[in-house]
């Protein structure tokens, strides 16, 4: 994908144009991303209080018993929303979804094991493991590079 940028002094209002021979997921993901003005912000509660919290510090965010898990060094939040409006909200260069009900912070991760059949085992740097599901292990070693 080749980038440009063309400065106009005369110019009033930002305006981008993608220019491509078809359009794709990818293409259609980038409008998405450009046209939304989705809030970054996650607000994970621990009885009733509510604590804002930070992208960078999320390890995992997880779905189970009809909930939705937002894990950090300081411990489990539950988000009142579901996975796939967190997933909208979180960085796409940092986060990754590795199965149906969990989403992984790569900045987290200490290291994948390719070694298990069919699927990939994630370590984090706290100890805590989680698995890929195989029908994602193909996007993951994509994002891996292998």
């Amino acid at each position: 994908m080749q980038v440009e940028i063309k400065l106009d002094p005369s110019c009033e209002e930002t305006r981008i144009v993608v220019v491509t021979a078809q359009v794709d997921e990818h293409i259609y993901d980038l409008v998405q991303q450009l046209s939304q003005q989705t809030p970054t912000i996650l607000s994970g509660f621990r009885g009733e209080e509510a604590e804002i919290l930070d992208q960078s510090e999320l390890l995992r965010v997880y779905a189970s018993d009809g909930k939705v898990m937002a894990v950090t060094p300081d411990g489990e939040y539950v988000i009142k929303m579901r996975l796939y409006e967190v997933e909208k909200r979180l960085d796409k260069r940092n986060f990754v979804r590795i199965s149906h009900s969990e989403i992984i912070n790569l900045k987290k991760v200490k290291k994948f094991d390719l070694s298990y059949t069919g699927t990939i085992c994630v370590s984090f740097l706290d100890g805590s493991t989680t698995y890929v599901s195989r029908r994602n292990v193909g996007k993951i070693k994509q994002v891996l590079g292998l």
